[in-house]
């Protein structure tokens, strides 16, 4: 069986987040009485509201953060996914 590609699951999730992070910024700037940035300011160091500099922060974290959950999530799943076909 060949397992998921690191590679390709990285990427993937990275954008995922960078897509979430793109439209919570989004949400608060139509809806600010439900904003919800200081939950990224307490996920993402260095972000603050909404500066250019501090968006593009926000970006790049939101991304590595992907990268960090696909370098985890995908050994974890080959390994699994690789024993369970073993035993059947």
């Amino acid at each position: 069986m060949k397992g998921l590609s690191l590679v390709a699951a990285g990427h993937a999730t990275s954008l995922l987040f960078v897509i979430t992070f793109v439209l919570c910024v989004g949400f608060d700037l139509a809806f600010p009485s439900h904003a919800m940035y200081q939950s990224w300011q307490k996920l993402l160091p260095g972000f603050e509201w909404i500066t250019w500099k501090s968006v593009l922060l926000g970006l790049a974290e939101a991304y590595g953060y992907g990268w960090y959950v696909a370098l985890v999530w995908v050994p974890l799943y080959n390994v699994s996914a690789a024993s369970q076909s073993k035993s059947r």
